[in-house]
């Protein structure tokens, strides 16, 4: 059986616009994927049901397709998106008056019964994460464009891979291998190039979007259109397979996959294979993610600049601890971005971040804003922030539960109107963790140099929830012995002086040259509470990178 050539136009709700017709253009595809949901943007859908019932869906999605959707008729390719959100009946219905006004006829399924926010009181939002075998339901009674709210991101391959193959809920191995590499498509031009740690490998001014030409045995080559921008080798592919991971076990609804199996290897320019990954029978519960508003945030940044930096941060302090006393929490944060004898005024600054969370709106907004408005005339000298400000703004809180399977109605509805559920896997297994694989031999003992550690590992890093992830990986076999050996888990909170008092869990993945490191706790209540300056912890690990070691001399 000829390969299933699976395209992604969309890593996020607000990716690039026109990716979708840059991929149906610019090659050979069987089906493109969108994925459009993150925690934060459930909470964004969430509001905007809030104002609007008929609304909760990524309305992008719609105009992309306004443009696009005759294109992949012409091209006998479907269309399977996430972008249904809060909403996949909505969009559902939005894409069939969408084509029949375009005179397109095509038929449009979607996924439902991931929406429990009726059993969750006090929720703005709580969605299971479900499998790909809806949407498999779905294309195999001939849906052109299948839409679902929330499915896992790797749902959106499984689905199409299990229809094409004919798979079934036992085929592990397949369906691990499909995971992966939807794992590996999932977040776009992350896997080509963008936000890579080695961004100087290649031309990332404008990465393409991958493809997975994937197998019935459920591998598959990563690659991407040619003449398409950016770059995918195995760095690329390694540092997106740590993305927002944990341990060896990487668990879904309709498999766990065993990381610690893959084997990567460059097949070509810009191909990389993916073969060997295991799987086993997925945990007998469902992630459920849950989002509800926790109160009312307010920030202020002051700008101090020149002399006495340290003097004029504790007189503005000093002066707004009146207007502060009622709020929940105060935190107070001093960026020493200053200089001495700076050539501009903006390097002889350093900013002064307050930010102010309480659940009652009036604590937050007009007291504080303004105390620091009267302080203009009446504080340090040079006194200005960088924007006034506000009355205070709600921000989300994002928890997960687990429910068994049983608990969620999942159900392929049909272009036809036909529902048919989809029955949860017959065989499940309690996740456990994996033994840690020996190390490698350490590195003879040699000269060592001080210097930053990202002149020999590539780091990517993400969020899940209040936790982070930090995948490290080596380039070479000999990097990888001494990498494995010397960060521990007690290095890196050495290293990363946040994680001090937290749990850093470290996870050896042999296979890909890896180390993922899970800090708990680090993102507070999640990305929509903004509890740090990096609140997804994107450059968590670019931080890493840079702090300094002593390194063998041999590695630089």
């Amino acid at each position: 059986m000829t390969a299933l050539r699976i395209g992604n136009a969309s890593g996020f709700y607000g990716d690039r616009f026109d990716a979708m017709r840059e991929m149906l253009t610019g090659g050979e595809l069987d089906v493109l994927t969108g994925d459009y949901l993150a925690e934060l943007t459930m909470l964004i859908l969430g509001r905007d049901r809030l104002k609007d019932p008929a609304a909760g869906y990524a309305r992008t999605f719609l105009r992309q397709l306004e443009d696009c959707l005759g294109l992949a008729h012409e091209r006998g390719v479907r269309i399977v998106t996430n972008a249904g959100g809060l909403n996949p009946a909505g969009l559902a219905d939005a894409v069939r008056h969408l084509a029949d006004r375009l005179g397109i006829p095509v038929r449009v399924a979607h996924v439902a019964g991931d929406d429990l926010t009726a059993a969750c009181p006090g929720r703005l939002a709580a969605h299971a994460y479900l499998g790909g075998f809806g949407i498999a339901e779905c294309l195999r009674v001939g849906a052109d464009v299948v839409v679902t709210g929330r499915v896992t991101d790797a749902a959106l391959v499984t689905g199409p891979a299990a229809a094409h193959f004919g798979w079934t809920p036992q085929d592990h191995d397949r369906l691990a291998g499909a995971v992966v590499a939807g794992h590996v498509l999932e977040c776009g031009a992350q896997t080509t190039g963008g936000n890579y740690a080695f961004f100087r490998d290649g031309d990332v001014r404008r990465p393409g979007f991958p493809l997975a030409e994937l197998h019935e045995d459920g591998g598959c080559v990563i690659t991407k259109h040619p003449g398409t921008g950016g770059f995918v080798d195995v760095g690329t592919v390694t540092a997106q397979l740590l993305y927002e991971t944990a341990g060896a076990r990487y668990a879904g609804p309709d498999v766990t996959a065993r990381l610690d199996t893959v084997r990567l290897s460059q097949d070509g320019p810009d191909r990389v294979r993916i073969e060997g990954v295991r799987g086993e029978a997925p945990p007998p519960t469902l992630k459920v993610g849950c989002n509800r508003l926790g109160g009312f945030r307010n920030e202020v940044v002051f700008v101090l600049t020149g002399l006495d930096v340290e003097a004029k941060a504790a007189l503005v302090r000093d002066q707004m601890e009146p207007a502060l006393g009622k709020a929940a929490d105060v935190r107070w944060e001093l960026v020493r971005t200053d200089r001495a004898d700076a050539p501009s005024e903006e390097t002889a600054s350093a900013l002064l971040r307050l930010v102010v969370r309480d659940p009652d709106q009036g604590a937050v907004g007009r007291a504080l804003s303004g105390a620091a408005v009267e302080l203009a005339l009446a504080s340090y000298p040079g006194f200005h922030v960088l924007a006034p400000p506000g009355k205070g703004s709600p921000y989300g809180v994002f928890e997960d539960v687990y429910v068994p399977h049983g608990a969620v109605d999942h159900v392929a509805v049909l272009h036809d109107g036909q529902r048919v559920p989809v029955p949860p896997p017959h065989d499940t297994l309690v996740l456990d963790d994996v033994p840690e694989p020996p190390l490698p031999e350490p590195l003879p003992p040699g000269p060592v140099t001080r210097a930053p550690l990202g002149l020999v590992v590539g780091a990517r890093s993400g969020d899940k929830g209040a936790n982070a992830n930090v995948g490290v990986w080596a380039r070479t076999d000999d990097a990888w012995r001494w990498l494995a050996h010397e960060l521990t888990a007690d290095r890196f909170r050495e290293l990363i002086p946040e994680s001090r008092e937290l749990t850093v869990v470290r996870h050896v993945l042999p296979n890909l040259r890896a180390l993922n490191f899970v800090v708990e706790g680090i993102l507070g209540a999640g990305v929509a509470a903004q509890h740090r300056f990096d609140p997804q912890a994107k450059a968590l690990g670019e931080w890493l990178r840079s702090r300094h070691l002593d390194i063998p001399e041999a590695l630089l």
